[in-house]
């Protein structure tokens, strides 16, 4: 039996209800139990594929080819369990399946609502996970008292009574903030949370109150009373040092155990031996590299989120701190990067679209490749290493990317059409934006006795891609004869996935997204090579 528990979030956003669910999630895995989780966003855009990274962060990318929201890479690398198309949903998602079948004529000429058409829709959602895990965790986006999430909390109240309390659980994250001039927390705004989210229908049986410092048994049993909830199952939620500590703060806490009473279940205890020696290795490291990300979007980390949290996981496989350092790469293109980049031990440039600040991340490239720093290029930044070694190496001064505008030396190009399976996909420069990109696993096939074919320990993988422009295979004579060798193909050998210097310590540029896949548990096996690459670096340093 399929037993659902639904978090939703009050008072203020970013309160780590994505963090919550993931966490929860690993603690049940870890007490013998399946999961699966997804999350019901509720702005209007269809994915947040078109979303600026300063607005949304970064665009988690599954197998599938979903462009989904950024709490599912929390999913994965807390439960390992590969997202999909299916586990991430929005509010402009169910309005275009309800306005279609509307079209279609499927609701027999019956008037349109949200309520019951928008909120069964959702229902439907969330029915479509019966019988995929024991435990299915729906995290609901924004905050309750939002109008957009209205239809959201609608739902799952109407869910929670057809399946009743022995299969549905409602879980609410709350702040408690501190008051310096009165010197304590204030437990008045997670009562007003908990007011409103009662107003909607919803009563939570479980209170997750986030703090930056320890509450007062005095204050959790207020809140219990004010609240109407079981004082034990009020749980601290404390700020810790990396978020990979929080399955064990809460499980300390009491939440897992709680949450098992509410569906009047036994278990037994959960191994964490794995957790604990992720969050020792990170706590206590033999050593620290410093990494520049040469980035776009450095002013919101969330941007990097996947990436950095990869960067993590490469220091924990190296036993290492890796101290990331974000440089804007307009910066670059005014400044001599030596001045920022002297004492780094390696370079990373991320993806990334359009023209602003690309030709500092060629910079970037060119002192990695000149200086002989380890080097990371990932999809926009292999194909700017590219350019570089165009402009630098076989002498086309104006090589560069059609995606900046017309150019004598397309180096890279918009690809129109591309093998996927059995079947070519197409796509038109003057096309829609959303959903139009290579997205989702491609394969590739990796050159024999080349770097990353040592690193994977293979000849085929398989990673997760989200772009609109190619290397353009026509360059390949001419690049790989000053140095910068094709290590990887397209199983049809037209599109470049790798390259690399063959005469470098360790500079590789990958046209896909290994961060998506990397797991504290189970680190990519690219950022593990590259952080050892930078451990390297710093003792010649």
């Amino acid at each position: 039996m399929t037993r659902y528990i639904f978090i939703t979030g009050g008072v203020v956003s970013s309160l780590g209800k994505g963090l919550a669910s993931a966490a929860l999630g690993a603690l049940l895995q870890a007490r013998g139990y399946s999961v699966r989780l997804c999350k019901l966003d509720p702005y209007l855009n269809v994915d947040p594929g078109t979303m600026s990274p300063f607005q949304h962060g970064e665009v988690f990318v599954t197998d599938d080819g979903a462009e989904t929201d950024l709490d599912l890479g929390h999913y994965e690398r807390f439960t390992g369990r590969p997202a999909t198309q299916d586990d991430n949903i929005t509010t402009g998602r169910i309005y275009t399946n309800v306005l279609g079948k509307e079209r279609r004529g499927e609701y027999l000429g019956a008037t349109v609502q949200v309520i019951p058409h928008i909120t069964d829709e959702i229902k439907a959602f969330i029915r479509r996970k019966e019988g995929s895990a024991d435990f299915v965790l729906c995290e609901i986006g924004g905050t309750v008292g939002d109008i957009e999430s209205l239809p959201f909390l609608e739902a799952i109240r109407q869910f929670g009574n057809e399946v009743g309390e022995q299969k549905a659980l409602f879980v609410h994250v709350t702040l408690l903030p501190y008051i310096p001039a009165a010197g304590e927390l204030k437990t008045k705004p997670t009562q007003h949370s908990v007011k409103e989210l009662m107003s909607a229908g919803i009563r939570p049986r479980i209170l997750l109150c986030r703090a930056d410092r320890q509450i007062a048994e005095e204050e959790l049993r207020k809140i219990a009373l004010f609240c109407n909830i079981d004082e034990n199952k009020v749980i601290p939620a404390l700020d810790v040092s990396t978020i990979y500590e929080v399955p064990l703060t809460y499980h300390a806490a009491g939440l897992d155990s709680q949450v098992l009473d509410c569906f009047g279940m036994n278990a037994k205890k959960p191994d964490l031996k794995t957790w604990q020696d992720i969050v020792h290795r990170i706590k206590e490291p033999e050593g620290e590299v410093k990494i520049a990300v040469v980035g776009k979007y450095t002013n919101l980390a969330d941007s990097y989120k996947s990436l950095n949290e990869a960067l993590t996981h490469g220091g924990i496989a190296n036993n290492v701190h890796v101290d990331i350092r974000f440089i804007e790469s307009t910066v670059f293109e005014k400044e001599n990067p030596a001045d920022y980049l002297h004492s780094i031990n390696g370079i990373l440039v991320p993806g990334g679209f359009g023209e602003r600040g690309a030709e500092g991340k060629i910079r970037a490239a060119q002192f990695a490749r000149e200086r002989k720093v380890p080097y990371f290029g990932i999809c926009f930044g292999m194909q700017m290493a590219v350019i570089e070694a165009a402009r630098n190496l076989c002498g086309y001064d104006r090589a560069n990317s059609t995606e900046f505008g017309p150019c004598d030396n397309a180096v890279i190009g918009m690809m129109t059409e591309w093998q996927r399976g059995d079947s070519k996909e197409k796509r038109a420069a003057n096309g829609n934006m959303g959903g139009t990109m290579r997205l989702g696993a491609y394969p590739a096939r990796l050159k024999k006795g080349s770097r990353v074919a040592e690193i994977y320990s293979a000849s085929d993988i398989s990673e997760r891609h989200r772009h609109r422009y190619e290397v353009n295979i026509n360059f390949r004579d001419a690049l790989e004869s000053n140095g910068l060798i094709f290590s990887g193909m397209s199983p049809d050998g037209t599109l470049p996935e790798i390259v690399e210097y063959e005469d470098h310590p360790w500079f590789i540029g990958v046209q896909y997204h290994p961060e998506l896949k990397s797991k504290p548990f189970d680190p990519h096996p690219l950022f593990v090579s590259f952080i050892d690459a930078a451990v390297k670096q710093g003792r010649l340093v």
